[in-house]
């Protein structure tokens, strides 16, 4: 069984640039293969006011020291509150993908 949530996903991605590409091409995955990103990597590879993209889950463990703008397929309810208690945000891939069409100022990381 197909998620149409996640096809559409896919189906706008692809028609962006590279990077958006790529993050459509990891979501395609089956959902075990796909990544999982932890605050506390995110915190250790960003800076103040980074954008992010992963293209999978964010997970909540450990803590974020920074405020970082972050894209992803889906937030554990643990890692939506730590960021937004470190003034950062949280963005689906949809949104991230046209604030920043051409992700040059995005980080994929995963």
């Amino acid at each position: 069984m197909k998620n149409d949530i996640l096809v559409k996903t896919i189906e706008g991605l692809r028609k962006r640039g590279k990077l958006w590409s790529r993050v459509a091409q990891d979501l395609e995955k089956p959902s075990r293969a796909r990544r999982a990103v932890n605050l506390s990597r995110i915190s250790r590879h960003t800076k103040e006011n980074e954008v992010v993209v992963v293209p999978g889950k964010v997970l909540g463990a450990g803590s974020l020291a920074h405020p970082v703008t972050i894209g992803a397929y889906s937030f554990s309810t643990g890692a939506r509150e730590s960021i937004q208690r470190a003034k950062g945000k949280c963005l689906s891939l949809d949104e991230l993908a046209q604030k920043y069409p051409d992700g040059k100022e995005v980080r994929l990381l995963g």
